[in-house]
């Protein structure tokens, strides 16, 4: 333990109109810095041994599965991926991933039967062996193939010799002990007879006969089928067949097979005529009018399983007709005479019938079918004649509609995850078979650290699923559809339907209060939709509020005809009003839609069902033609009864208890006059050429000196004014600017009348920019981690010799140029983050060089920072590209040069108590607002505390100012008390507004609130505010608002996730950044802890998706369909090995069945088959080294049952050899038994013969 002591001596004062906690203040990792303060005490208890970063556990479905296997015995399931990951199932909580380090494709897998090992082939043609024994499988041998590729692959049960199938149609035997190549081949040319003429194509199939072990049977592509007598090395017999072979199926007799084929028949060989097939069937194939039969697709595998009290099962894939377009992919089930088509929503990849004995000389048996889907797993029960399929216990519809954000809450309260699995409970699908999972496999138990952990996913088609996390699984606990809060979408024709949004109900991001049960959802269509829980139906009534948070559509004028004449427009201030929504028509011309939002909310009573019921919906509304910019923050207090949100364009407050709007305004409304940027106006160029050159070279102007924090006199804007060709460069004043009481009208904002009107005026030569290189076709992504704020010119070339579009005449009043496009649709499609495939470069160390390199890469144009003053050249990209890789932001926002005089976005929003100016004595509710230029905002207000006063009076809002400034954009927000311990937001306690009433117990408020100074003596001690930014974190004491402490984080980079978790009962600030670095920072000094080099950030999902929370976790969405979760704490990296399941346990391989002895006479010599005397190195020497390299793992396989390591695994393995001994004798005392009941019936036969025949002469027997 570390004990920082910071005394704080004043020896530097800053004056009140200072520059308070600016960068000057200090840059280095952890830096103190010297402003006037009391004695900060703290003992900070984390160290770097703490720390530990790893992967945890990956939910979902496995990315573009390839392969699949299954263990009979064991009864565990792999999945082989293109990405070269395994994913091994087995009952519930029993899920492991492992992954190639090669990264290619799994083509095969094969399972060491009841052996605890498994075999994958890949794309780069490598063989592996896997080791189940351990909770974290790994590999033990590999094998590369160096000059050909692999096609099939075949394991015999019970067999230590892999038969591997080659492109060249060649098959090579590996010993799976020692993974090394047999010296016996058997080539495609002593395969074939010398008298073909062509090659026979690679091997597709590779099996050993039931009948007799010593018989490989060898599919070729091209139609052929050869036995091969192993111990003759000649062929017994070959097939030559019209077409191609696919796949091919063994009765258990051994005596006949079937074979799938490209035109979609099925035939049956008979080993006693080979010559032709004793039956052809095309199961799907009408014969036409004409008497031919209709061509069928291929049959893509078949299996032949066979039954003791039924016909035989034969299962296949494809074979369907091609005279109906878009048909679904089928697997098709023959039972006798009965056919059975079950179609599936995906492509099959492949599929396996699961059998009671892992003998294929053996009646099968077959119980269950495994379909392996291209986004899906089922499992169909094969004993009831309707064909059910199994409920899958495994979280794999993740994707069920593309993940467009996440967020991840640990320490829930305990009550909250039984009461929403008791609401999701009823809405449960129904019709599964009735019988237990038949993946059963291995061994799960819970472990001792566990505690109540909570996923929440947002999705593309506006749902919400809420997952149980703990304990390392993952179960869908409830799920929430927001589009029930709206009207359908009419269908709209012509220019119209490019208007509408195709995912019109995307979830952007969501915000959640457990302790209330408040839920706070994002659109894509710029809407908020607030969520109350309740345990009872109810008819209820939505209400709407409708915000106008976007600057007026102010024309551009000309300036060069309209330079002695320019007509200035007068903008009125306009509050915002509530009402309810008058959406106008899908055919509503382009430029009359005006004040109408996206979407329509239902206006009429619902029946609203148990769970989270719609309260409140808020929208942001169409201004002048100009669709809503998008939601980038929110952030709601249930305490408080308010939610806050922001974008590009300003803030707004909403009491939700009250229905009202609180504040509406522009973020430079915001600040009053404490804006920190000196924001000069410019005159309008003579051409726009001239102009694009000014704004496409990256404004590198515009900040000319970065530590300047001075406001542009009064009297410059009024010297500027007088010249009425120049253009103000600042934001225009909002439209939407609240009339405040008297009391706040005393507010510094207010400018002289002229500095009004030139803002309220004037335009900026940036609108003049864009009018001229955006297109139709302005579309708008989800917003994500990145915001870059360029959508007004995706998908087009923004370079300075772009010819601009000819200016069209608006009016009498002269040229003019909308802001907007005719025809231009308002939204994309909601890109979500499991979508997002954008290849961007990393560099093996620091990932992106910088976020504008990133940035640029991303949307091909010149990026600016105020803490990076250089540009690179912008290059074009075709409109497909754009909109496919586009992206705005969530959270952290990346100003682009063009739109940093205009868009400054809120980033981050966080409520909280607090001391709202210097001179406060006490905390009260306040209002932190993070900028995109790195600014923080301190919104203190006032609330009634009474309750009957809270639904009645109003809240009271007035913006205090900057209180400091950061590199990059403001990220997050925590507040410590002066002990270093983290206070929590207050929250109200959740109650049932549609519970019964009940007189002695009245409905009330209750409150539960954090003090700064709950465990303080003294009220004016303060608390610490903890802020980060993409490049910086800062520690400043509240009131006086002195920076103590500062950290760069990253130069070369930014950060993407900031967030303050607990961990090892203390907190810490959590950092994730775009070059992949995952760092943690002590607090409150910001001392360095961990800094790892975890994961490159080579897309958009993992930035969008990524979040931290309490106990060291964190997950992001490694894949479109998974969900990656990942601890960064010591202490749960010791703990996770008894938190995983085991994928092997002891189990005693079922014996053959007795095959009599008539049978065994005439059934053929299979048993007396040796293939270590065939294949070994004595008989058939060693393969070439030049054909396969042989790569050692980590052991041999006699090392593989003392592979796992630690006390945990030595228990284990000594309680498996107790109970094989135990197994072993009890096995010995019943064969003991058994031999003395014989020996005393032998002695009792014997004794009885003897004295029947003692007394008998020779000559009588």
């Amino acid at each position: 333990m570390k004990k920082f002591r910071k005394v704080l001596d004043g020896l530097t004062t800053s004056s009140p109109g200072g520059t308070i906690g600016s960068p000057s203040c200090g840059s280095a990792a952890g830096t103190p810095t010297a402003t006037p303060t009391k004695e900060i005490d703290v003992q900070e208890t984390l160290v770097s041994e703490n720390f530990q970063l790893c992967k945890t556990v990956r939910h979902g479905f496995p990315y573009q599965p390839t392969a699949l296997a299954f263990d009979p015995v064991q009864k565990i399931l792999a999945v082989g991926s293109r990405t070269g990951g395994i994913r091994i199932l087995g009952r519930p909580g029993v899920d492991c991933y492992c992954q190639h380090d090669s990264g290619a494709a799994v083509l095969h897998l094969q399972f060491l039967i009841n052996e605890g090992a498994l075999v994958t082939a890949c794309a780069d043609d490598t063989l592996h062996l896997w080791n189940l024994r351990q909770r974290r499988p790994a590999v033990l041998h590999s094998l590369k193939f160096n000059r050909e590729r692999i096609t099939f692959c075949h394991l015999p049960f019970q067999s230590k010799w892999l038969y591997v199938g080659t492109e060249r149609g060649n098959t090579h035997i590996v010993n799976i002990e020692s993974f090394i190549l047999s010296g016996y081949v058997i080539m495609w040319n002593k395969a074939i007879e010398l008298s073909t003429k062509t090659h026979p194509g690679p091997v597709v199939h590779l099996s050993d006969s039931p009948k007799d072990e010593g018989k490989l049977l060898i599919g070729f592509e091209s139609g052929t089928i050869v036995q091969w007598d192993l111990r003759g090395k000649k062929a017994d017999f070959r097939i030559y067949y019209d077409e191609a072979i696919h796949s091919v199926g063994w009765h258990h007799e051994g005596k006949q097979f079937m074979c799938s084929h490209s035109d979609g028949s099925l035939s049956m060989w008979n080993l006693r005529n080979t010559t032709r097939p004793f039956q052809v069937t095309f199961p799907h194939g009408k014969i036409q009018k004409d008497g031919k039969k209709e061509s069928c697709k291929p049959i893509l595998k078949v299996e032949y399983k066979t039954s003791r009290n039924s016909e035989p099962f034969v299962i296949f894939s494809g074979g369907l007709s091609y005279d109906k377009a878009g048909r679904r992919p089928t697997l098709t089930i023959m039972h006798g005479k009965a056919i059975t088509v079950l179609e599936m929503d995906y492509p099959i990849v492949e599929f396996m019938a699961l059998c009671e004995t892992p003998y294929n000389n053996e009646v099968q048996e077959p119980y269950a079918v495994v379909v392996l889907l291209e986004k899906d797993l089922i499992v169909v029960d094969l004993t009831q004649s309707n064909f059910p399929v199994f409920e899958n216990p495994y979280p794999m519809d993740i994707h069920e509609s593309p993940v467009t954000c996440t967020a991840y809450f640990a320490d829930c309260p305990p009550n909250i995850i039984p009461i929403l699995y008791s609401i999701g409970a009823k809405h449960k699908k129904t019709g599964y078979s009735q019988k237990e999972w038949p993946v059963a496999g291995g061994l799960w138990t819970l472990g001792s650290h566990t505690y109540p952990e909570i996923i929440v996913t947002g999705h593309a088609d506006g749902s919400i699923k809420f997952w149980d996390a703990s304990a390392i699984t993952l179960q869908m606990l409830y799920k929430l559809k927001t589009s029930k809060a709206f009207e359908k979408p009419k269908p709209a024709e012509g220019r119209a339907a490019e208007l509408v949004e195709e995912d019109p109900f995307a979830i952007q991001m969501v915000s959640w209060c457990p302790q209330s049960r408040i839920f706070c959802v994002v659109g894509i269509s710029a809407h908020i939709i607030l969520y109350r829980f309740s345990k009872y139906d109810a008819n209820t009534q939505i209400v709407s509020l409708e915000v106008r948070l976007q600057y007026e559509a102010e024309d551009v004028i000309s300036p060069s005809e309209n330079e002695n004449n320019p007509c200035f427009s007068e903008s009125g201030s306009q509050s915002p009003q509530t009402h309810h929504q008058h959406p106008a028509s899908p055919g509503t011309p382009e430029g009359n839609k005006d004040s109408t939002p996206c979407i329509k909310v239902k206006d009429r009573m619902v029946r609203v069902p148990p769970g989270y019921q719609a309260e409140l919906v808020i929208q942001l509304l169409w201004v002048d033609g100009e669709p809503p910019q998008q939601i980038t923050s929110l952030d709601i207090n249930s305490a408080y009864g308010l939610l806050a949100f922001g974008n590009c364009n300003g803030l707004a407050v909403v009491d939700y208890l009250q229905k009202t709007i609180l504040l509406c305004m522009s973020t430079l409304d915001v600040y009053g006059a404490a804006d920190p940027y000196q924001r000069l106006t410019r005159s309008p160029r003579r051409n726009r050429q001239s102009t694009s050159e000014f704004c496409m070279r990256g404004l590198s102007n515009f900040y000319s000196d970065s530590k300047k924090r001075i406001r542009t006199s009064y009297q410059s804007l009024t010297e500027l004014s007088d010249n009425q060709q120049s253009i103000d460069m600042e934001r225009s004043k909002s439209p939407t600017s609240v009339h405040y009481s008297t009391s706040l009208h005393n507010d510094p904002r207010i400018l002289p009348e002229p500095v009004a009107s030139l803002r309220a005026s004037h335009c900026s030569p940036v609108f003049y920019l864009l009018d001229n290189v955006k297109g139709p076709g302005r579309k708008l992504s989800l917003p994500t981690d990145l915001k870059t704020d360029l959508d007004h010119v995706n998908g087009h070339c923004t370079s300075p010799t772009s010819q601009p579009k000819p200016r069209v005449p608006m009016g009498p009043e002269g040229p003019r140029l909308t802001r907007r496009g005719a025809g231009r649709p308002p939204f994309r499609k909601a890109q979500s983050a499991a979508c997002m495939e954008i290849s961007l470069p990393v560099s093996h160390t620091e990932g992106y060089a910088s976020r504008r390199a990133m940035l640029q890469q991303l949307h091909g144009v010149s990026m600016y920072s105020h803490d990076e003053h250089h540009t690179t050249a912008p290059y074009c990209w075709s409109e497909r590209e754009s909109r496919e890789n586009s992206f705005s932001r969530s959270r952290s926002s990346s100003v682009s040069s063009i739109d940093r005089d205009t868009k400054e976005a809120i980033t981050t929003l966080q409520f909280g108590e607090s001391f709202g100016r210097k001179s406060d004595a006490l905390p009260t509710p306040c209002l932190w607002v993070g900028t995109s230029l790195g600014v923080v905002l301190l919104i203190p207000m006032s609330i009634p505390t009474d309750n009957e006063e809270r639904m009645e009076e109003p809240v009271t809002i007035g913006p205090s100012g900057m209180v400091l400034m950061l590199k990059g954009s403001v990220l997050h927000f925590s507040f410590l008390d002066c002990m270093g311990a983290l206070i929590q937001s207050p929250h109200e306690v959740w109650r049932d507004l549609n519970a019964p009433e009940d007189p002695d117990r009245p409905r009330r408020r209750k409150l539960v609130h954090f003090s700064p100074s709950s465990s303080q003596d003294n009220y004016g001690e303060g608390h610490l505010a903890v802020v980060c930014s993409e490049k910086q974190a800062k520690v400043i004491l509240m009131p006086s608002q002195s920076c103590l402490f500062v950290h760069n984080i990253t130069e070369s980079s930014f950060v993407l996730r900031a967030d303050v978790v607990s961990v090892c009962n203390s907190v810490c600030l959590a950092c994730f950044c775009a070059n992949g670095h995952v760092m943690t920072l002590s607090l409150p000094s910001l001392r360095p802890l961990m800094d790892v080099n975890y994961l490159p950030m080579t897309d958009m999902r993992i930035a969008r998706t990524f979040c931290f929370t309490n106990g060291g976790q964190a997950l992001y969405l490694s894949s479109p369909t998974e969900i990656q979760r990942i601890t960064y704490s010591q202490e749960m990296f010791d703990n996770l090995q008894e938190m995983l399941g085991e994928l092997f346990t002891p189990i005693e391989t079922p014996e053959a069945q007795n095959r009599g002895f008539l049978k065994g006479f005439f059934g053929g010599n299979s048993h007396n088959f040796d293939r270590e005397e065939l294949f070994g190195e004595t008989s058939a020497g060693k393969g070439s080294r030049s054909l396969a390299q042989h790569i050692p793992g980590q052991a041999g396989m006699e090392g593989m049952k003392v592979a796992a390591s630690g006390v945990v695994g030595d228990l284990a393995r000594a309680r498996i050899a107790l109970d094989e001994r135990g197994q072993r004798l009890g096995e010995l005392e019943d064969r003991t038994a058994l031999m003395m009941t014989s020996a005393e019936t032998f002695s009792k036969h014997a004794h009885g013969l003897m004295l029947k025949c003692k007394d008998k002469k020779w000559y009588q027997f």
